[in-house]
């Protein structure tokens, strides 16, 4: 439970910095956000492994859907 609730703290801390980031363009904006929502995903299904292979998968996806 202490997990679950600094994973969402962070995450709102981190979706908070980037909506104050006037300079960074719609694609590095998904790139992060996406990095930032995939490593929590893998945060909560495994360990230390899933964290950064979420993080890397969902950077990739934000990517791409920041491109259309």
């Amino acid at each position: 439970m202490k997990t679950k609730l600094l994973s969402t703290a962070v995450l709102a801390a981190a979706m908070m910095g980037l909506g104050g980031c006037a300079t960074m363009d719609r694609q590095t904006v998904g790139t992060v956000g996406g990095a930032v929502v995939g490593g929590l995903v893998g945060s909560a299904v495994g360990g230390t492994g899933a964290t950064i292979a979420g993080a890397a998968v969902g950077g990739v996806l934000g990517n791409q859907a920041a491109k259309r």
